[in-house]
Order: structure tokens, then sequence, then C-alpha cells
């Protein structure tokens, strides 16, 4: 009896350790997403015609480049994955931050679903795989 009720107990909890983690990876995504889109809202408010990219994380949250402050995101937010504060960076091209991915290991439960599809990381094997990225959109006259 008792082997039974520790058997069950076992495969009780492997579901509630999965159901946590894609509840985890649903908030990496939201969190992502919101990061990459600040990141974007920063780099098109930029005055002038030269845009530029956030030099870290910090400054999506007191946007001083206008006469008024600009938030572009509430709080820098825990990577929901290592529950910590810090995220990996993925250099824009001409320097500053473009996106961000986590820094945790792991291999994802949710690699095909469509938010994975529409970020890129279809079939990732590693939530540093999971790389949240705003990507400009090219002016009407320089489209072929």
């Amino acid at each position: 009896m008792m082997f039974l009720l520790a058997l069950a107990t076992q495969r009780v909890m492997a579901v509630v350790s999965q159901q946590a983690q894609r509840e985890r990876e649903a908030e990496l995504l939201r969190v992502g997403s919101a990061i990459a889109a600040a990141i974007g809202r920063y780099h098109e408010g930029t005055p002038g015609t030269v845009k530029r990219w956030p030099s870290s994380l910090e400054d999506l949250l007191d946007d001083r480049r206008m006469i008024g402050l600009r938030r572009h995101l509430r709080e820098v937010y825990a990577d929901p994955i290592t529950r910590q504060p810090r995220w990996g960076l993925v250099a824009a091209p001409d320097g500053g931050i473009a996106g961000v991915y986590s820094l945790g290991g792991g291999v994802p439960i949710t690699s095909g679903s469509l938010e994975a599809v529409r970020w890129g990381f279809a079939g990732a094997t590693s939530y540093q795989q999971w790389r949240f990225v705003y990507v400009p959109t090219l002016p009407q006259a320089a489209r072929p």
C-alpha cells in the first residue's frame, strides 16, 4: 500500500512540476515580448533621424532624451526561469541593446507554440535560445 501511495505521489509531483514550468515559460514569453516592445519604443522614439538603442535596460525605465520623462518599462522584470533580474543581452548592430534572452538552463516544454514561431525560436533546445529582439521596420522608401 505504501509503495502505491509513493508511486501515485511521484506522478502527481511530476505533473505539478511540469505545470509550473509551463507557467514560467508563459511568463517568459510575456516579459520577453514586453522588453522587446519597450526597446522598440525607445529606438523609434529617438529624436532626430539617427535612431539610438538603449545602452542598458535601465534606460527603458527613465528616458530623458526629450523634454518630458518617458517610461518604456515600469521595472526591469526578473527572468521567470532564473527568477533573477539579470538577462542575457543581444547587442544592436551599432551599439546598445536590441533584445534579451534568458540566462536559465534547461529544455523548454513549449517549443512549437505560435509565440515561439513568431519569435523564431521554435524547436529551441535551451531557454538561452529564446531571444526577444526588436527588429526595426524599413521605411517605405527603402523597401524593395
